[in-house]
């Protein structure tokens, strides 16, 4: 009995102690990833004069910048992918040599001859696969050698579409909102674990009274006389109580208006090994909650204990139940899809 004493409130401490583990470690991660990938300069990229050493930047890792250039020539070639003119390569000159530029076809309105000046942002692309090729038909259309090419114009290829704008906000606005996601996790899992009264365990009995009072009475009931008991799931003289699933659910009898199981069948490749049962329940307040993987004998005591306390309660999935169900006010309404599934585990 000392081991049942407040059990529930130990149970959502305990539980949401142990699940605001994994959205620190997440959060973890996505500070290494922000100091020690590309993703901070994807954020913010570096703004670059025309003075910068382009290859100096690229050697110490700096693969995104923001930069104005000035006076770019078309070189007459571009950049495709799945026969798409992606981009279009220019020449430009600055303070520490001459680079080609690949402009995306917005920017460029599609090959113009010249562009005196465009503020770009773009990545740092060294020594791409299509610079030798590049090198090599350059230096043909302006009469150079390759070494003189390769002499005169750096292997630093400055590319508007390498910075992937589509992509890159894609990517950024994943990072942040899983960040934002982890970041409030941490703030609800330790308020629920240090004021179980705000739990969703507590919620979900504030749908049927004053959740305090009432959890009250189910610490209560639970710790003086538990009516039946499984492994993770009680029954008292006014709560189904369950810790199952990383959470805890407390419900009160009366407000239970459904409640059926379903078996699963597991196996690997062609051998069946075990069958776990499912117990679903329904309840007032459009609830809807299921408990997987239990034994046969536990689910059945808890139905046969649970209909004998209400006998108002609908035992068993059918189409008869099912249709009473729906028609009742405040209870799930059930899609089609979810009721073909049941079907077929049934």
């Amino acid at each position: 009995m000392e081991q049942l004493d407040h059990l529930i409130t130990k149970k959502i401490r305990s539980t949401y102690g142990k699940r605001v583990f994994s959205p620190i470690i997440y959060c973890i991660f996505l500070i290494i990833v922000w100091f020690y990938t590309p993703m901070r300069s994807l954020m913010h990229p570096m703004e670059i004069s025309d003075r910068a050493q382009i290859e100096a930047l690229a050697a110490d890792g700096t693969r995104f910048i923001s930069t104005t250039l000035h006076d770019l020539n078309f070189t007459g070639y571009t950049q495709s992918r799945f026969g798409t003119v992606t981009g279009y390569y220019y020449y430009t000159m600055r303070d520490d040599g001459c680079y080609l530029v690949i402009l995306s076809p917005r920017t460029c309105e599609e090959g113009l001859p010249q562009i005196r000046e465009v503020h770009i942002r773009a990545s740092i692309r060294r020594q791409p696969e299509s610079y030798a090729l590049l090198a090599e038909h350059l230096s043909d259309d302006l009469n150079w050698t390759k070494k003189g090419f390769y002499n005169t114009v750096s292997d630093c290829i400055i590319s508007e579409p390498g910075f992937g704008r589509i992509g890159s906000t894609i990517l950024l606005a994943c990072y942040f909102i899983s960040g934002v996601y982890a970041f409030l996790s941490i703030v609800l899992f330790t308020l629920y674990a240090l004021f179980p009264v705000f739990s969703p365990a507590s919620r979900q009995l504030g749908l049927y009274g004053k959740r305090s009072e009432l959890l009250a009475q189910a610490e209560e009931e639970l710790a003086t006389l538990p009516q039946l008991a499984t492994e993770d799931m009680y029954i008292t003289e006014h709560f189904f109580i369950a810790f199952a699933n990383k959470s805890v659910t407390v419900i009160p009898i009366n407000e239970i208006v459904w409640i059926y199981k379903h078996s699963t069948l597991h196996n690997i490749l062609w051998y069946h090994f075990s069958i776990s049962y499912t117990l679903h329940i329904t309840a007032n307040k459009h609830l809807y909650i299921q408990f997987p993987k239990n034994m046969k004998s536990d689910i059945d005591g808890i139905i046969d204990y649970l209909s004998e306390a209400n006998h108002n309660i609908l035992v068993g999935f059918n189409e008869k139940n099912r249709k009473a169900v729906q028609a009742m006010p405040g209870v799930t309404r059930f899609t089609d899809g979810l009721i073909a599934f049941l079907k077929q585990k049934i």
